[in-house]
């Protein structure tokens, strides 16, 4: 009996040619799995064309709401963005998706896991730290670095590698953009994002909305409601968290919402240049911060903003079932008891403008805030805050005098 392998499938070329060369290299039974993370039209015609490439069998999984709720919301709640802009969008789906491959791989008695990510990306490491995690008796398969058994370099050598082997499917050698889609957003690279120096031609780029040029004359305001730092109504209407960052994406990407251009570091010491598209993620990320800002004390603020920054650079080293992610995700949700709250904000060309923001368990007090005085503060208790916040500062000042005029006397 031949053994299995489940391959992470996506119907393109890369891994519709590995099929055959699975089964050519290394005589496998190939169980195609494609995981929905919120592609859209992508998985369309994906059964016939796994079973034309010579596939045993596919699994299509939808993991939507497994995505939003286990993945999606723990990296909102952290405020979890790399290097400044990057909202993890690729990186959270893929440690969702090695679990997914490790289950299937557990059902089918599968001894191997193949994907078809670059010897050069992250994703590799994403999965391949996933799998190690969850399954460390596996084995893990990538082609794109076995260069001594996988000699193709190009879409070209695919496509013609795939009618070899009699599988004459629609793929185009033309260049295009690569792309990574799910629920969270759309990331763009190749063609003129290779070169830094180049602006996007985003007229031809941009998926999920428009620029914000092109964006509506007439800004919209929306209400979000949060329960303990989970989105739960959008313009008072109450919605799962994969329809409201579904609903988000629509309301952002007509207004130019959440359009990066980055050169970020990638793990495996390179720099790449990229286009994210997060319309629903930019809008939910700051919703989520205005809330907090009224809720969360200076303390917690600032530990949890270097336990956000710590939580983006673990997820996105693909370190997602480690000790540490679980550890810091406690102290994030412990953080989350009083975010409840309602955020209003205007969208307008790119832009998110706050409307108000309320909440019950706000720490706002307007007779502290306000200019006039009140009872809980008297304006001359400052003297003796400042005499001591300072004295650090005046006694290292003091003995700097004293030890220059005994320098100088010398």
């Amino acid at each position: 009996m031949k053994e299995k392998v489940i391959l992470a499938y996506s119907g393109g070329l890369d891994t519709t040619a590995i099929i055959p060369w699975l089964k050519e290299n290394f005589d496998y039974d190939v169980v195609c799995c494609c995981i929905d993370c919120g592609q859209g039209n992508e998985l369309d015609g994906l059964d016939e064309r796994a079973k034309l490439s010579g596939a045993t069998k596919l699994y299509i999984e939808n993991l939507v709401d497994d995505f939003s709720d286990n993945y999606i919301i723990p990296c909102v709640q952290a405020n979890a963005v790399y290097e400044n802009k990057y909202l993890l969008g690729t990186s959270m789906a893929r440690p969702a998706i090695a679990k997914r491959l490790v289950e299937i791989a557990r059902k089918e008695g599968a001894t191997a896991i193949c994907h078809g990510a670059t010897g050069k990306g992250n994703d590799q490491i994403r999965f391949e730290l996933g799998i190690k995690a969850l399954a460390p008796d596996l084995k893990i398969i990538a082609p794109w670095r076995m260069t001594d058994v996988w000699t193709m370099q190009s879409r070209e050598d695919e496509i013609e590698y795939c009618k070899q082997h009699g599988i004459d499917l629609p793929f185009s050698s033309d260049n295009s953009y690569s792309r990574d889609r799910n629920l969270w957003h759309i990331s763009h690279e190749g063609l003129e994002l290779e070169d830094p120096a180049n602006e996007p031609n985003y007229d031809h780029l941009l998926v999920l909305g428009v620029s914000p040029e092109k964006a509506p004359d007439e800004g919209e305001y929306v209400t979000m409601a949060f329960e303990k730092g989970i989105p739960v109504s959008v313009n008072g209407e109450k919605m799962k968290v994969s329809d409201i960052i579904a609903k988000l994406n629509e309301l952002g990407g007509k207004h130019g919402i959440g359009i990066v251009d980055i050169v970020e570091n990638r793990v495996v010491g390179m720099k790449s240049r990229g286009v994210y598209e997060t319309p629903g993620g930019t809008i939910l990320m700051e919703a989520h911060q205005q809330l907090e800002e009224l809720v969360l004390d200076r303390a917690t603020m600032e530990v949890k903003k270097d336990m956000g920054n710590k939580f983006a650079q673990i997820v996105y080293e693909g370190k997602w079932f480690t000790p540490l992610r679980e550890a810091i995700q406690a102290f994030i949700e412990s953080t989350q008891e009083y975010v409840t709250g309602e955020v209003k904000f205007k969208l307008y060309k790119g832009n998110i403008i706050k409307a108000g923001t309320t909440s019950p368990y706000s720490l706002y007090s307007e007779s502290l805030a306000s200019f006039t005085t009140g009872d809980l503060y008297d304006h001359h208790d400052a003297d003796g805050f400042i005499t001591l916040f300072g004295l650090p500062l005046k006694v290292r000042a003091m003995k700097m005098q004293e030890a220059e005029k005994g320098n100088s006397g010398k």
